[in-house]
């Protein structure tokens, strides 16, 4: 099986916003590749979420999702990130470096419509689902 692919939330919502249901278009290939998740990710988007109805559809595929867990390893690489990042004057969202903390930890893929990842050395980012 191919990389895994940490879905951000940019790409959920710019899904949503073209008329298209993220979800829906995640479950097209998750028989191919694992589908993953972290904490910040889900409360971005969860909070989004206008009816409660949809967050509980959310909240359902997140639970199904290979879920990477905020340990003290993981925030200490986005500390490891962002100070190097700030360093070479490239000051992100600390939650985009937080994802992309996730990412590597489970060499991921990052599927994102979000600019900020392209400038995070060595993390493989993406557009596109297919």
């Amino acid at each position: 099986m191919s990389r895994p692919v940490l879905v951000d939330s940019s790409w959920y919502i710019h899904q949503a916003r073209n008329g298209r249901d993220p979800l829906l278009e995640l479950s097209l290939v998750e028989g191919t590749r694992d589908i993953a998740t972290c904490g910040m990710v889900v409360s971005e988007v969860g909070r989004g979420l206008r009816l409660r109805h949809y967050l509980e559809r959310y909240q359902t595929a997140w639970r199904e999702m290979l879920w990477v867990a905020s340990s003290a390893q993981v925030w200490n690489r986005t500390l490891e990130l962002a100070w190097m990042l700030d360093r070479k004057g490239e000051v992100l969202p600390i939650q985009d470096i937080h994802i992309a903390a996730c990412a590597f930890e489970i060499s991921a893929v990052v599927l994102t419509c979000d600019r900020h990842f392209s400038r995070i050395p060595d993390l493989t980012i993406t557009d596109c689902l297919y």
